[in-house]
């Protein structure tokens, strides 16, 4: 599908910004096409398999019968409930900025549909990862890993600062003080970042 996008708009080689789960995809479009990938940045990623109890608990809404009736009743309550300590979890320890609290489209995430897709992509992380860990020095194109070093969803040091030692052509951009939303929190080192890896 990215690949056809990238057709459509007339672009013959990207650069690829991945944040969080698009880690994931960015690296797998930089495999499965290398020729369309010029470089990639790859910002508080998951690419090393590792105990998750969040990925059973955030899974259950994809599993037949028993998740679509609850994707359609207790669900979107409790998410109204949950959703503000979530983002606050991404963000910490810095504040939630206010322009993404009010622009955040929470009916659309709380869709049955919407929690349906995110229950199964979270299902399938898990299998990514642990297909995609025995490829990641086959990447020829160079890799920026940015990760704010205090990021309570993925830990900088076995995951991030990891890929960087497996990939002898990566940069390694840590974030001080920052959380697992950086491209929200520090645009402008991450813009910085993809100039340069677009050069």
């Amino acid at each position: 599908m990215l690949e056809k996008a990238l057709d459509r708009l007339g672009v013959e080689q990207a650069t690829v910004l991945g944040h969080s789960w698009g880690t994931l995809v960015a690296v797998a479009l930089a495999l499965r096409f290398p020729s369309r990938v010029r470089a990639l940045v790859l910002a508080s990623g998951y690419y090393f398999p590792t105990a998750r109890l969040d990925i059973a608990l955030l899974s259950f809404p994809a599993v037949p019968v028993l998740g679509d009736v609850m994707r359609y009743t207790v669900l979107p309550l409790l998410g109204r409930l949950l959703l503000p300590r979530i983002v606050r979890d991404l963000f910490e320890p810095a504040p939630v900025p206010e322009r993404f609290d009010r622009l955040f489209p929470t009916e659309m995430a709380l869709r049955p549909s919407q929690l349906r897709a995110s229950a199964a992509e979270t299902a399938l992380m898990l299998p990514a990862v642990m297909e995609l860990q025995a490829c990641y020095r086959d990447l020829k194109v160079p890799v920026t890993i940015a990760a704010g070093t205090e990021d309570k969803r993925v830990d900088m040091g076995r995951q991030s600062r990891r890929l960087h030692d497996e990939i002898s052509q990566s940069r390694f951009l840590a974030l001080p003080g920052l959380g697992h939303m950086v491209p929200h929190l520090a645009p402008d080192q991450i813009m910085r970042a993809v100039r340069r890896a677009a050069q």
